[in-house]
């Protein structure tokens, strides 16, 4: 059965922070239903601490509407309270792709750090001498660790992503401008321009997200062209066969190593053809 609401329930801001904020529209929404039809689901406490419907809570007190709340049986520290929010809002539909890849990447950075904790205690443990107790206590946590996330593709199968929309999010995470950020989170630029857009120096992200998502747009598509391997130039227009007879080299506009190289060789091979007909039609004769 759901616990009954205590007397002072500790809103944390940290925890409240972690998981993106709902925007102005979404709170509206979530405010209408919640006038017409109260809330629903329960609270989730850690102690007196919420973990969470902190949107819920807000505006359940605002308007005087009950609530219940229950409490997590199995939390032990703020990392486990971190996991249980990441895994609730990995789930959700209405996060975005984005935000479901921080999250995932979130999840990466605790679980290595749990795991490299946990085997330096095994080890000091191990010299210890730990008691069957002690023991047994370890065992009973270890089964409540998730699977490490440690490739991209595992980090891609728990945030319901392809792999390379990870990288251009650890790419948006680690080197974005918190203006290219905001307007990935508001859906003006999509992953993959936020992802080029973030491989330039800070203050020309920032500027370039103060002139505006259009702004934004050209940018990535500027970096885009600027990045792709430059055309060949086109062959000068003149007769092969007179460029082979005359011995003529490369046009002086035409300076690329390569081009030059395949040109004399093309004179090469036309200068051994007419030498063999002209030894084919000397030896045709001599025949007659």
């Amino acid at each position: 059965m759901p616990d009954q609401p205590p007397q002072n329930i500790i809103v944390n801001a940290e925890l409240k922070a972690y998981i993106e904020p709902l925007t102005p529209d979404e709170h509206e929404a979530l405010e209408r239903s919640l006038l017409a039809e109260g809330c629903r689901d329960a609270l989730v406490l850690w102690g007196d601490v919420l973990v969470d419907g902190h949107n819920r809570y807000g505006i359940c007190v605002k308007h005087g509407i009950p609530f219940r709340t229950v409490q997590h049986p199995h939390f032990r520290s703020v990392e486990d309270v971190h996991l249980w929010m990441i895994d609730q809002h990995l789930g959700r539909r209405s996060v975005s792709d984005y935000q479901r890849g921080v999250l995932a990447l979130r999840k990466r950075e605790i679980v290595a750090e749990r795991r490299a904790r946990a085997m330096a205690d095994e080890k000091e443990k191990e010299k210890a001498d730990v008691n069957a107790g002690a023991a047994d206590d370890a065992a009973r946590t270890a089964v409540l660790e998730p699977r490490p996330l440690q490739s991209r593709e595992d980090i891609a199968r728990a945030a319901r992503l392809s792999s390379s929309q990870v990288s251009m999010i650890e790419k948006i995470h680690k080197q974005a401008a918190p203006e290219v950020v905001a307007a990935v989170k508001a859906g003006e630029i999509s992953l993959n321009a936020a992802a080029v857009v973030a491989s330039l120096p800070v203050e020309e992200q920032k500027a370039a997200a103060q002139a505006g998502k259009d702004e934004l747009r050209q940018v990535a598509r500027r970096v885009r062209e600027s990045r792709r391997k430059p055309r060949e130039p086109e062959p000068a227009a003149q007769d092969a066969g007179t460029t082979a007879s005359t011995g003529a080299g490369v046009a002086d506009g035409d300076s690329h190593p390569e081009l030059q190289a395949l040109r004399r060789r093309v004179a090469e091979l036309e200068a051994e053809n007419a030498e063999l007909r002209q030894q084919v039609q000397m030896l045709s004769a001599q025949l007659v």
